[in-house]
């Protein structure tokens, strides 16, 4: 009866017991320290100043002084104002002496001084239109009186922290039900990634320091924590790490080289010219090269662990395929998975711009001229930076993943045995 022997000098990894090769291994590992490394000390170099965020906090004021926001429950919802020909709204009262006979919600004051006092207060015709009723909870804007009289009352906008609760809820649960422990270790990563987001990146650009410093750094620090907790240590999530490192470097890179050769300022919407006016000293091209890098992380994890997956399953599936042959086969996944990809990006932003694009469509201007404006080019650069960058980590994480396999094994026949070497 004959029997296999196998003459292995590579440690294995995984459930399918693939092969790794401890020189690729060591390259991988010494790569992944350095990184580590410089992140630690990039993160504690760019550490926002505490001094310098507390005192643009107190100095940034959301409302007038005296201006305080009080929660409302509602008791009655007017319909909404029919809209005129010239864009108003009839109804509304605003004649001298006139009674609102439309817009308008009754409410009782929930909190504050004037807890329990009955308020009617005006709310755009989108709001009275989007099924609030009787029972909501709604922020009013408390601007006190002046020569003892009573606090003036307006509409702010409506509590939805209720609903948001239970759809969160609703999401972590099917999560925990269909993807078990990896999908709770994936949400544990999702709240890390947040952390750091408000605890380091968000502080650091508000103290100054370099846009890309801090998308680099903070970036790094979530890939490290975020890939082994969701995907566990192993020298495949390894491989997919490196390539999804590499895959930020080149995004930011891209992205440095498209805002500063399109000349974009990153100044672009009302957000931009009111935090100019709380922290002067953002540099607003940094904040975007930042949010481009944020915003190309997710689907660029996601490239890099399906590639470095295939490769280990291509590998313990067919043990005798050379390097190149493997590549090969792991790139076709790849490219389906890059087709697939792009278009969910690009799809991802135009949705989210969808109002703005409708508004430019509306003023029929030539393509070439929208392109152009500040607005829509940095949407092109976000998406086609984040997709270079996307693309180019495919190949890369595929070459790292079968570099660090383990090689073909061929198998020789002899009398009465057979072995496989490798």
């Amino acid at each position: 009866m004959g029997h296999s022997h196998s003459h292995a000098h590579a440690h294995r990894d995984g459930p399918s017991s693939v092969e790794v090769g401890r020189g690729p291994l060591t390259v991988l590992i010494g790569f992944l320290a350095v990184v580590a490394v410089a992140t630690v000390v990039a993160v504690v170099v760019l550490w926002p100043d505490s001094g310098t965020v507390d005192k643009l906090r107190s100095e940034a004021q959301f409302a007038a002084p005296g201006v305080t926001f009080q929660k409302a429950r509602v008791t009655g919802v007017q319909k909404a104002c029919p809209q005129t020909s010239s864009g108003g709204q009839t109804g509304s009262g605003s004649q001298s002496g006139s009674a609102p006979t439309c817009g308008m919600i009754t409410t009782v004051v929930a909190d504050g001084p004037d807890a329990g006092r009955t308020e009617a207060v005006g709310v755009p015709p989108a709001v009275a239109q989007s099924g609030l009723s009787s029972g909501d909870t709604v922020r009013l804007m408390r601007v006190p009186g002046t020569a003892g009289a009573a606090a003036s009352y307006s509409f702010d906008d409506v509590v939805r922290i209720q609903p948001l609760l239970i759809l969160a809820l609703f999401f972590v649960l099917i999560v925990a039900l269909v993807a078990r422990l990896r999908g709770i270790l994936a949400l544990v990563s999702l709240g890390f990634g947040g952390l750091v987001l408000l605890k380091f990146m968000l502080p650091a650009l508000l103290s100054g320091s370099s846009g890309v410093g801090v998308s680099l750094a903070g970036s790094a620090a979530i890939m490290f924590v975020v890939l082994y907790l969701a995907h566990g240590l192993s020298v495949r999530t390894s491989a997919a790490l490196a390539g999804t490192l590499v895959g930020v470097g080149i995004t930011a890179g891209i992205g440095q080289l498209a805002i500063h050769g399109a000349n974009l300022s990153g100044f672009s919407d009302e957000s931009s010219a009111l935090l100019s006016a709380f922290a002067g000293s953002i540099s607003f091209q940094g904040l975007f090269t930042c949010a481009l890098v944020v915003a190309g992380l997710g689907v660029l994890n996601d490239v890099t662990i399906t590639q470095a997956s295939a490769v280990w399953e291509l590998r313990g599936a067919g043990t005798d395929l050379t390097r190149r042959e493997l590549f090969a086969s792991a790139m076709r996944i790849g490219r389906d998975h890059i087709a697939s990809t792009i278009y969910t990006i690009v799809f991802a932003y135009a949705g989210s711009a969808l109002a703005v694009l409708l508004l430019l469509t509306l003023y029929n201007r030539p393509i070439f001229e929208l392109l152009s404006t500040e607005a829509i080019s940095e949407e092109v650069v976000r998406t086609l930076a984040s997709a270079i960058g996307l693309v180019l980590a495919v190949p890369i994480t595929t070459a790292i993943a079968v570099l660090t396999v383990g090689g073909p094994a061929r198998v020789r026949a002899t009398p009465g045995r057979r072995v496989a070497t490798s």
